[in-house]
């Protein structure tokens, strides 16, 4: 199983040896174009970090350079791309940190070889283009024995945490639907929530971190995004009555993020969690009724396009923008006479623009944001937009940011009725259809007729 996964690792590096490794280090290549190669996600807190100071790191097994926990793709690509060690079946891994810092000392014991498979890659090219990649797997009897040694520890800590939780009399929460606040042990607001609202994670004693996971859910919601199919709509009672009428009121069973959520996953290594999706939950089965009337609308927290503030409603960010940037989006829509989509697509046009750095109002790039933000501001460049041919392009209907909450509170009901009030005064004549011969004769579809005739 591990060796096609490492020949797709490593055919990967050597796209990115070949040339697309422009953004290895987060940093674009000087002459690329828009090479936004990963999904981007805005901050969740107003001038927030994604990774926490002082967050547990993982250290490269081979150099000194070290990786957040949360983000140990990028140490994976490192070692990749760095140092040619590809970790099959890495997902697999009980403790990703305990496990590199074990290797990381083997590797000083002894070389790498002794422990790792050697595959050469581009093996037909000449002597000089080949080269070498290193797989360290659990057909190695040490990894094995490691791996199961992690799985076990792992387990019991979990086990140790379900206990807690199944014990826990002082939990607080909130319903994600009607917004009720339930104290007590976790069962009574999961039990609430499969009851009125027929929305079922499973049972109870099946969950361990039942907070985070209520929490993922939450932040899911408030981003407009399905639980289950995991679409993204344009506002609450939309989102809402397609969760009602899709019977999409669960969550997603092959969404991998929910995994460390159900202790299943924790007793046998790549066991799916889709099974718990099943349980014969008998005493829920009779209270199908649609009660998601009462589902309450939660603050919306949209980030301004040029720097980290976020308001908590949509007027207030549109305030902000035109007070501290003197950017006006509504009136800018209404003077350009933008439908939807074309907002949508201006909106992720400047997103894409400031992420790089990049001046849109003169085509200069700077080294920071903060930089670019005292350019536009200083020579108004901000509410200097360019040609629409230049943002109204197919590119940009997709966002820069996978979470950006401003596109889902974008309206277009002022060009609808801009439309509907043209349409309005548009004349309609109809002819009698009572003399039917007389219009045959008369009527205008045959002076058309005979222009089209004449064309051809």
């Amino acid at each position: 199983m591990a060796a096609p996964k490492t020949q797709g690792a490593a055919t990967g590096v050597e796209e990115c040896r070949g040339g697309t490794r422009s953004e290895t280090r987060g940093v674009s290549c000087e002459d690329s174009k828009d090479c936004i190669l990963e999904p981007l996600s805005l901050p969740e807190s107003p001038g927030g970090t994604t990774t926490l100071e002082g967050s547990p790191s993982v250290p490269c097994i081979f150099c000194e350079e070290c990786f957040p926990v949360a983000e140990q793709d990028k140490l994976l690509k490192h070692m990749i791309i760095e140092h040619k060690l590809v970790i099959a079946d890495v997902k697999l891994v009980a403790d990703l940190q305990r496990y590199i810092l074990y290797w990381r000392k083997r590797f000083t014991e002894q070389p790498i070889t002794d422990f790792c498979s050697v595959i050469r890659i581009n093996s037909t090219a000449p002597l000089e283009e080949q080269d070498n990649y290193f797989l360290l797997c659990d057909v190695l009897p040490e990894d094995r024995i490691l791996r199961e040694e992690l799985q076990k520890q792992r387990l019991k800590e979990i086990l140790e945490q379900q206990q807690q939780e199944r014990n826990d009399t002082s939990f607080r929460g909130i319903c994600m639907f009607c917004s009720e606040e339930f104290l007590g042990n976790r069962s009574i607001l999961l039990n609430h929530m499969a009851r009125e609202h027929a929305f079922n994670i499973g049972l109870p004693d099946n969950i361990v971190n039942c907070s985070e996971f209520l929490s993922t859910l939450q932040k899911k919601l408030d981003n407009l995004q399905c639980l289950y199919c995991e679409k993204t709509f344009r506002d609450k009672n939309t989102l809402k009555d397609h969760m009602r009428k899709k019977q999409h009121r669960r969550i997603n069973p092959k969404n991998r993020e929910y995994d460390r959520f159900y202790v299943i996953n924790y007793l046998e290594l790549g066991k799916s969690w889709e099974e718990v999706q099943l349980e014969d939950d008998g005493e829920f089965l009779d209270h199908q009724e649609d009660k998601w009337s009462d589902w309450e609308e939660h603050p919306v927290s949209a980030v301004c396009l040029f720097c980290e503030k976020q308001a908590e409603t949509i007027e207030k960010l549109y305030v902000h923008m035109e007070d501290a940037h003197e950017f006006d989006l509504l009136k800018i829509k209404s003077e350009l006479g933008l439908n939807f989509y074309q907002q949508v697509k201006l909106v992720n046009f400047i997103r894409r623009q400031v992420h790089q750095y990049k001046c849109y109002g003169c085509q200069v790039k700077f080294k920071s944001k903060a930089d670019l933000r005292t350019h536009m501001e200083e020579a108004k460049h901000i509410s200097l937009l360019p040609e629409r041919k230049t943002w109204d392009q197919l590119e940009y209907y997709f966002p820069t940011y996978e979470n950006d909450t401003l596109l889902c509170t974008l309206s277009d009901s002022e060009s609808d009725a801009t439309v509907q009030e043209q349409n309005e005064n548009v004349p309609i004549i109809s002819e009698d259809m009572s003399r039917l011969h007389a219009l045959k004769q008369s009527s205008v579809l045959n002076q058309v007729l005979r222009q089209e005739c004449l064309k051809n």
